[in-house]
């Protein structure tokens, strides 16, 4: 639907694509809101008993699509009847309606046939404007109900998600451009558009997204592995929530939808700084301490154990170390590009580090962006501090990758660079071979006979022997070069310069152009005399004198 939507005719002006722009927006919001909307009223209406009538469960709805853009809830029909803050944002929700407002704004920078597309400045303001209306109204209508929204987080950071959703859109949907803006001064549109500063800030973002999904995957490696070990609990929990099928659904969704912030929680548990189960229980590797405020729910009961951690608490550390090596990695791969590059078109060594380093600052902000959507508060007491802390998980982050990419970018650089080393002087040398066969090499002594050599011709003067095998077929002992034995292998790729293409031979082995012709057992007692398979065609001045006939 946000693809093609024919709202206005497309023979009208630039006013008709404007607002087809704010009305694009509007109606990312409407779809995001009404899936959701149809999904908690199956749930409302598949269950058995439910608590309200169908407005309550449209506002749980509009409460969780504004939960999912990073707004704070209040629940105010507690069993204590005092209000309990909801903070925990569905990280899976969130990236399916930050999509539908990219694509939103995407498809608003395509041209229609018949219309020009609007201006990057309005297609933004005009997307973002046509989706914060819908979500004002929403907060309106959430305001009356059991699950309001605080005012403060309805400015932040729901409008900042929303504008950063609609900016990437507007980028691609412009072909992504890559330089600074009109706007901005002149020197700093000079320093931005050189070429290699933008190929640094490339890799630098390749880098730290590459950091940052390895972290994320690596959280999800561990709590899958955490619910396997912990299957009867996990099983325990699920059962034990609802009775009935409608209700297990419901909480199957529930934990489907939270799957990558439980991920940020396990790779916040490999970082280091763990994350709290309350206000008075922080679980590490090192240990659980405290008594956690743990709720009955299946992706809680594979929390670790109480008490000290053992040795497959401490092989968490492997998730950072898969990060900083992914950063050093990609960093390596842009600073050297292939294996054949000559040096001077490689990175300079200060160059890589200062990469890797700011690659490992972004790895760390991102994760400190995720880790903070990830936890927050589910209620009052001992539940206001509950998962990561994202200033302590970005940190660790950051040291982790820096301390590992760093020196391991630079490692990898040079291994790099000396396989292109190794290439270029076997090029070299085998490229000076015609130079060296001009020389004379001192005849060598005989060694005895090979069977692979043939015996000298009747024609052939004494004291010719046949050449090494140079690719030039036969030669004189005083006049051959002979291939050195600490020359280098040639490399595979390309032909050597200067050189003409050379036959391949096994190890070991000379060849010879040469076959018997006669059958082995017609061959008489030393007899040894071989025709060539391969020669030149005879003139008259090589053909040997007729014999007479004798008396």
């Amino acid at each position: 639907m946000t693809e093609r939507t024919p709202l206005l005719s497309t023979e009208q002006g630039r006013s008709a694509a404007l607002v087809s722009a704010f009305l694009r927006g509007a109606l990312a919001a409407g779809l995001g809101l009404a899936a959701l909307s149809v999904l908690v009223m199956a749930v409302w209406i598949s269950s058995p008993a439910p608590d309200s009538g169908p407005g309550g469960a449209l506002n749980a709805a509009a409460g969780i699509w504004l939960l999912a853009h990073g707004a704070d809830l209040v629940r105010t029909d507690t069993l204590s009847g005092a209000p309990a803050p909801v903070g925990i944002i569905p990280l899976l929700l969130t990236a399916v309606l930050v999509w539908l407002v990219h694509r939103a704004a995407h498809d608003v920078m395509e041209p229609d046939e018949g219309r020009a597309a609007p201006s990057a400045g309005s297609a933004f303001c005009l997307v973002t404007g046509g989706y914060l209306l819908v979500a004002a109204v929403v907060a309106l209508y959430a305001k009356g109900g059991p699950t309001a929204a605080r005012p403060f987080s309805l400015l932040f950071p729901l409008v900042p998600v929303v504008a950063g959703a609609v900016a990437a859109g507007v980028w691609t949907g412009a072909g992504r451009p890559v330089g600074p803006p009109s706007w901005a001064p002149g020197r700093l549109r000079e320093a931005l558009a050189r070429p290699r500063l933008a190929e640094r800030a490339e890799a630098v973002f390749r880098s730290a997204a590459a950091g940052t999904a390895v972290l994320l995957g690596g959280g999800a490696l561990l709590v899958a592995t955490a619910l396997v070990w912990h299957a009867e609990r996990v099983q325990e929990s699920f059962l034990g929530l609802a009775g009935d099928w409608a209700g297990r659904c419901a909480v199957l969704l529930l934990a489907l939808v939270l799957v990558p912030n439980a991920a940020m929680w396990g790779a916040a548990y490999g970082l280091g700084p763990g994350f709290a189960l309350g206000t008075a229980s922080t679980a590490t590797p090192l240990a659980l301490t405290g008594r956690p405020a743990v709720p009955d729910f299946p992706l809680l009961a594979a929390v670790p154990a109480h008490g000290p951690g053992t040795v497959p608490n401490w092989a968490a550390a492997a998730v950072p170390v898969a990060a900083g090596v992914a950063i050093a990695w990609f960093t390596a791969r842009w600073a050297v590009p292939a294996c054949d590059v000559p040096n001077e078109a490689a990175w300079s060594r200060r160059g890589t580090a200062l990469t890797a380093a700011l690659a490992a600052v972004g790895c760390g902000v991102g994760t400190a962006v995720l880790t903070a959507a990830a936890g927050g508060p589910l209620g009052t007491g001992a539940l206001a501090e509950f998962g990561p802390v994202w200033w302590l998980t970005g940190a660790a982050a950051t040291a982790w990758t820096a301390l590992l990419g760093v020196p391991g970018a630079l490692l990898l650089r040079a291994w790099r660079l000396r396989d292109s080393g190794s290439a270029e002087g076997a090029v070299a040398a085998w490229a000076a071979i015609p130079a060296q066969a001009d020389a004379e090499v001192p005849e060598q002594p005989s060694r005895g006979r090979r069977w692979w050599r043939r015996r000298r011709r009747d024609d052939e003067p004494a004291g010719t022997e046949p050449g090494p095998a140079t690719g030039t077929g036969r030669g004189t002992g005083t006049a051959a070069a002979a291939v050195p034995a600490s020359l280098p292998p040639l490399p595979p790729a390309g032909p050597v310069p200067g050189r003409a293409p050379r036959y391949e031979k096994d190890a070991g082995s000379e060849p010879y152009d040469f076959l018997p012709t006669d059958p082995w057992h017609a061959r008489a007692a030393g007899d040894s005399v071989r025709e060539p398979l391969l020669k030149a065609p005879e003139t008259p001045s090589d053909r040997p004198p007729e014999a007479g006939p004798t008396a």
